[in-house]
């Protein structure tokens, strides 16, 4: 009765949390964003390195993102790297070429066993395609180690979430508004 019991339960927590291990990389909060839109990415931190604590998270920012800013996070210093677009882009009539490529947040400790989220703002161009993928690599420094969440699908896996041990969190692109 008892081994009925716990199978009973272990198939409760299989149905009830069947995304348990993707749910333990560092993912966006918002999946999916149309283009020709502000978008507020927040990055989620379930934990550190192997029980060592998070101590900077930079997050790269893919193209077509432009207007990227960072939002406060206290007790974090926020550094931005800064460099010219593949190609311009037109915000509220202006022509943009350059701007931020990557965020990094650090001089703070996020233990293992806590979670928090990390967030910026941005516009997701007109001239990114409706139907794609963005992916946005992440860097977790820990005090001991680190995990690099930069896999994105190959040609052969697109659309696949399982694509590789270490996923970069995705964005799937929706039709403008």
């Amino acid at each position: 009765m008892f081994k009925s019991f716990l199978s009973l339960a272990a198939l409760g927590a299989a149905v009830l949390f069947p995304a348990s291990q993707a749910s333990a990389h560092v993912t966006l909060a918002v999946h999916e964003a149309p283009v020709a839109s502000y978008y507020k990415a927040v990055l989620k931190v379930p934990h550190g390195c192997d029980g060592s604590p998070t101590i900077a998270l930079r997050v790269r920012i893919p193209e077509g993102v432009i207007s990227v800013k960072p939002q406060h996070k206290p007790g974090w210093k926020i550094q931005t790297t800064k460099g010219d677009y593949a190609q311009s882009y037109v915000l509220h009539g202006g022509k943009i070429e350059s701007g931020v490529k990557e965020i990094a947040w650090t001089g703070s400790v996020l233990p293992d066993e806590e979670y928090d989220e990390f967030a910026f703002v941005a516009y997701l161009a007109s001239d990114l395609k409706p139907g794609g993928m963005l992916y946005f690599p992440v860097v977790q420094e820990c005090e001991k180690g680190v995990a690099r969440w930069i896999d994105v699908p190959d040609g052969h896996a697109k659309g696949s979430d399982t694509h590789e041990d270490t996923p970069a969190p995705g964005l799937k692109l929706l039709p403008p508004q």
